[in-house]
């Protein structure tokens, strides 16, 4: 169960958004995830893959449909950059009844920037602008940028930001690095500094946000930045929301009893929606490419689970990883054998 806590969201409080993280960050994870950690505000949804003006059915969209979305708020986030096709895709959403969508300036992935879209199309200004002025006359509604610094050099969005100065953006999401980084090497603070004095939007801060203290010094350092996008850091610490939200503390034993409850509920809901112990074991091993930070210094657990390849020799390994925690687990509380 995750702890009670109240509060009454205002204009000064900090937004926490869980970052779009695909082939993670589903639906199904995203109910999972808040039925036991709380803290977060909304989610922005991996993005829909575009099709040429597809009707986009209820399978197409089972990510962001209502009825499979019913705990927090979720935000859906297109990649398209025909006008054309974005507006239908737009509609359709419009149609379940959103009020916001996102369109991804961002994802650094070569497969996605060889074809000029998220952070592959930041080095062409002009065609991002004449995109937005094709799209937002029709848009009913509201849209945001999620954008990195730019592709190959972070004047790149320092150019895009003054253009964007006179479109109707609810806000601007930027990830603090260059697409070409991917997720490597460190983010750039100050970059974002420079583009709060570009902009006159709202930015969203987004970027190796891993703990607690991180977020210290960062809501330091931009004191006028009250909306946060968190992905790899609560993947790694599914806590950490509730930290930052201060939160009554807890200790080791029952942060690791809740989140073994965590990982035991979305492993039975995957295992009911996903076809053969490959997929399954598939999708568990890309969530303990992160979660495995919660366990420091349980490689041999963490090797042995890498090598499982039944579901048996799987559960075996993550109950290895939890009941090596030592100091989380107090006699007799184990997981079981």
């Amino acid at each position: 169960m995750i702890p009670t806590y109240d509060r009454n969201l205002s204009e000064t409080d900090h937004y926490l958004y869980l970052a779009p993280i695909r082939g993670i960050t589903d639906a199904l994870f995203r109910n999972t995830f808040y039925r036991h950690f709380d803290g977060i505000d909304a989610a922005m949804a991996p993005f829909i893959n575009p099709q040429k003006k597809a009707l986009y059915n209820e399978k197409m969209l089972s990510d962001i449909v209502p009825q499979n979305n019913t705990i927090k708020p979720v935000i859906p986030q297109l990649l398209h950059t025909s006008p054309e096709d974005f507006l239908t895709l737009a509609k359709r959403i419009a149609d379940l009844g959103f009020t916001h969508i996102n369109w991804n300036l961002g994802c650094p992935a070569p497969m996605v920037t060889r074809k000029k879209r998220g952070s592959g199309l930041l080095p062409y200004p002009d065609e991002i602008i004449s995109f937005l002025d094709r799209v937002i006359p029709k848009l009913t509604l509201q849209l945001s940028l999620k954008t990195r610094l730019g592709f190959a050099d972070k004047n790149e969005l320092l150019q895009l930001l003054p253009l964007l100065n006179d479109f109707p953006l609810k806000e601007i999401i930027i990830h603090t690095r260059l697409g070409k980084q991917l997720y490597r090497g460190k983010t750039d603070p100050q970059s974002f500094e420079a583009c709060q004095r570009t902009s006159r939007h709202t930015l969203v801060y987004n970027g190796d946000i891993n703990s607690c203290t991180d977020f210290i010094s960062l809501a330091g350092q931009f004191s006028a930045v009250n909306r946060w996008m968190i992905g790899r850091g609560i993947l790694m610490n599914p806590f950490l929301a509730e930290e930052i939200r201060g939160f009554p503390k807890e200790s080791g034993t029952k942060r690791m009893e809740r989140l073994y409850s965590f990982h035991e509920d979305l492993y039975k809901e995957y295992e009911k929606k996903l076809s053969g112990p490959g997929h399954l074991l598939g999708r568990m091993k890309q969530l303990w490419m992160y979660l495995i930070f919660s366990f420091p210094d349980n490689g041999k657990g963490f090797k042995k689970l890498k090598k499982s390849n039944s579901p048996d020799q799987y559960m075996d390994s993550v109950k290895q990883i939890f009941n090596g925690q030592e100091e989380a687990f107090s006699p007799g509380r184990h997981v079981p054998k």
